[in-house]
């Protein structure tokens, strides 16, 4: 193991010891810069400065010198966050150099403020080469005093720095191929993706959201969203980025913490980039909401202050709902659903009458909702038994009553479907696998549609069901029936989000799968 040290000396008297030498040679530092940057470190006022003035004169000591450390006497007095001696050192203009970054990695704000308001000499004194050597610093030459602020997160300093000016770059795209990025990830791939996360690490710091941003909720939703995405194209740094995601996440949700009325709520809920008023019904949609629910910002959405919000307009109609008696709300639900026929005819003749608004509450529209939906299934059952038909070996048979209701339905639900896809969009839509699901089920439903009226516009006779042929299209519209009869019971299971008991359940179950 010694020869990792230093070559072994077998004459050496002590055979079992390693010997060792300083192979790092350092400066060499006179009597005089001893005693300075020691007068520095303990604080010394009047000793630093006298070596300062004699400096001047007599060029005894380099006021630049380093420790062992590599420190200057700059980087010392901040490190022991020594204002008067920053002053004094500055006015003597010694190198700057890093000094900028170290004061902002030790969070010394007042430090930051006098190296900002220092003026550069126009002519350097003797500084040490290995400080003007990049290649020492202990800072990358991506990180600017505002990418640094950000990444400790200080609002004081950065604040200072953002009156001075300052900007941050602009990250690229990860698949960018303009010449800046080609030429940097061919030079050093490594320092051009930790570049980028640094620069990401900045632009999610809260503090510099919070004051530089004027919608902080959008930018908060908006690089979360990005940082997700760069997540699973930088596999090497995917825990980063989704740290990063997580913590744009959270600042949304602790800044919706501080709401303290529900007019305040309200206003940030409904807010959208062209109006922040709510003064119309038509603006007081939860813009806001809905669009932290398309970047998926479920901290936010589930945040109680917004939760208490949308319970609120849930039951709108119901003060007290859910303090009331299990029974009362049984009965109360039942009557509602007995009468949604009564409730949807009235809301087609008079949308705008008191009974047409009553039904648009959320928690009547559920409550009609569940009840059509349960007398939809009710109707399927019926026309799965064949109960209405007389006879079953009439190859083109037409449509019994149970199916002429069941028709309306099928229109309705195309149609909610169309209407949803023209609102939110094809993307959108088909993010939703319950939405998939309505699809394969209308089109099940129009395809069992289309092969009744062929086989009842093609077919007469009256033959046993066994002599058919195997892809006749009643059997076929029977098949396809029945399969829509399955997806159409299965989607009852979505209205089990209205439960907090089966809702978690069932999210768990559909990541299962």
């Amino acid at each position: 193991m010694a020869q990792f040290y230093y070559k072994r000396n077998v004459n050496a008297p002590y055979r079992d010891r390693i010997p060792l030498r300083i192979v790092r040679a350092e400066s060499e530092l006179s009597p005089s810069e001893k005693a300075y940057l020691n007068a520095v470190e303990k604080g010394d006022y009047a000793s630093v400065k006298k070596s300062l003035e004699e400096a001047e004169i007599y060029f005894k000591i380099n006021i630049n010198c380093i420790d062992p450390l590599g420190r200057t006497a700059l980087l010392i007095a901040i490190e022991n966050e020594n204002l008067e001696l920053i002053e004094l050192l500055l006015s003597f203009n010694v190198y700057v150099g890093d000094a900028l970054l170290h004061a902002i990695r030790k969070e010394v704000v007042g430090a930051v403020e006098l190296l900002l308001n220092h003026k550069k000499p126009s002519g350097e004194k003797q500084v040490p080469p290995i400080l003007l050597d990049k290649q020492f610093s202990e800072f990358t030459p991506d990180i600017t005093p505002i990418i640094l602020a950000a990444h400790t997160n200080n609002y004081e300093i950065i604040k200072l720095l953002v009156q001075k000016g300052v900007s941050v770059p602009r990250p690229h795209e990860v698949r960018c191929n303009c010449v800046e990025c080609v030429s940097s990830s061919d030079v050093d791939s490594l320092r051009h993706s930790r570049s980028r996360l640094n620069i990401y690490k900045a632009l999610a710091s809260p503090s510099l959201i919070a004051l530089s941003s004027e919608d902080p909720f959008l930018t908060a939703f908006q690089l979360s969203w990005e940082l997700q995405e760069l997540s699973k194209v930088e596999n090497e740094f995917k825990s980063e980025y989704e740290e990063l995601s997580r913590q744009c996440k959270q600042f949304a949700k602790d800044l919706l913490d501080q709401t303290r009325s529900s007019r305040e709520l309200e206003i940030i809920l409904n807010y959208r980039d062209d109006s922040s008023l709510i003064e119309e019904q038509s603006g007081n949609d939860l813009a806001r909401l809905k669009l932290a629910i398309k970047y998926r910002q479920k901290e936010f959405v589930a945040q109680p202050n917004c939760q208490q919000l949308l319970a609120s307009r849930w039951y709108d109609e119901f003060p007290g709902w859910r303090r009331r008696h299990w029974a009362v709300k049984m009965v109360t639900c039942f009557i509602i659903g007995l009468l949604f026929p009564v409730f949807s005819v009235c809301y087609l003749i008079a949308p705008k009458s008191p009974l047409g608004l009553f039904i648009r509450k959320p928690f009547i529209k559920f409550i009609c909702h569940t009840a059509s939906y349960l007398t939809f299934l009710f109707l399927l059952l019926l026309a799965s038994q064949h109960i209405d038909r007389s006879d079953l070996n009439r190859q083109g048979p037409p449509p019994t009553i149970v199916e002429w209701m069941i028709l309306p339905w099928v229109l309705g639900f195309i149609w909610g479907e169309i209407k949803q896809m023209w609102d939110g969009g094809l993307q959108d839509y088909i993010h939703d696998w319950w939405n998939l699901m309505d699809f394969v089920m209308n089109s099940l439903y129009l395809a069992t549609i289309s092969l009744k009226i062929v086989a009842f516009v093609k077919y007469s006779a009256l033959n046993p069901r066994e002599s058919w042929d195997m892809w006749h299209p009643t059997l076929v519209a029977e098949a396809l029936f029945a399969i829509a009869n399955i997806f159409s019971s299965l989607r009852l299971i979505s209205l089990f989000t209205a439960n907090s008991h089966l809702g978690p359940l069932q999210i768990s179950l559909g990541r299962m799968l």
